[in-house]
């Protein structure tokens, strides 16, 4: 290769650039108005109000919902359907671990006890019985519970559908 064809390859590579340079230029001068661009303070032509979703009175309702009354009430033959998406990786066998702790027997047993799991350090670590509410809670947003479960699931966030299925999960044991 002699020095006129290595002239004429690094002259196409920088007239490539320069016609790069001056399109993002144009392209910058049709979106931004053609007058600097950046840095400048920019107003909404019009503003579109969006209601917004979870406010704090929801949140606040949600916690206020008296799951043990709302589980006395529900019906456990839709809490089985609901289970279906459980089955993946809790067994309903008492002792018998999955992917998840067996749930037999779990209304009122001990958080993080059941036997040969090993569960999360964030759900290991806290007291107390699974009591209607705190498996209403758990259910409803496992991650906000405990953060760092090793439970993938986002959550059911309709309290009937929570308590359904724990009225299910209670009926199973003795």
């Amino acid at each position: 290769m002699n020095t006129m064809e290595i002239t004429k390859i690094v002259g196409g590579v920088c007239g490539s650039l320069l016609v790069l340079l001056l399109l993002k230029m144009g392209a910058e001068a049709l979106i931004h108005g053609g007058e600097g661009g950046h840095g400048e303070e920019h107003h909404n032509a019009y503003v579109i109000e969006v209601p917004e979703g979870d406010s704090e009175a929801e949140v606040a309702e949600e916690e206020t919902v008296d799951m043990a009354a709302l589980v006395a009430e529900a019906d456990p033959a839709s809490g089985e359907g609901l289970f279906r998406a459980c089955a993946a990786c809790h067994k309903l066998e008492d002792g018998a671990n999955g992917v998840g702790p067996y749930l037999y027997g779990v209304v009122g047993r001990d958080i993080a006890s059941a036997a040969g799991y090993t569960y999360s350090d964030s759900l290991g670590g806290i007291e107390g019985d699974w009591t209607p509410d705190q498996l209403g809670h758990f259910l409803a947003d496992p991650k906000g519970f405990a953060s760092g479960t090793k439970m993938a699931y986002r959550g059911m966030r309709d309290a009937e559908d929570r308590a359904a299925l724990i009225a299910y999960l209670d009926s199973l044991d003795d």
